[in-house]
């Protein structure tokens, strides 16, 4: 019967150990959705900028080669 109980206890003590390193886990691939889900808006917001930038210069007629070049 003793060794019954330490056995348990030893597979408590393991299991212990896993949830808080699960929870650890569940932590950091929580932070790290974050943190994409911001360099993702980032990412975007950054495209549609460009794309204005790049609209607006295409829209100078300075920036135009006249008919006859």
């Amino acid at each position: 019967m003793k060794e019954t109980g330490e056995r348990l206890e030893r597979l408590e003590s393991r299991l212990m150990l896993a949830e808080d390193q699960i929870d650890a886990l569940n932590q950091t691939v929580y932070r790290q959705q974050q943190l994409l889900d911001r360099l993702r808006a980032r990412v975007l917001h950054l495209a549609q900028q460009l794309q204005g930038a790049q609209t607006a210069a295409r829209e100078r007629p300075e920036d135009e080669i006249p008919p006859h070049w």
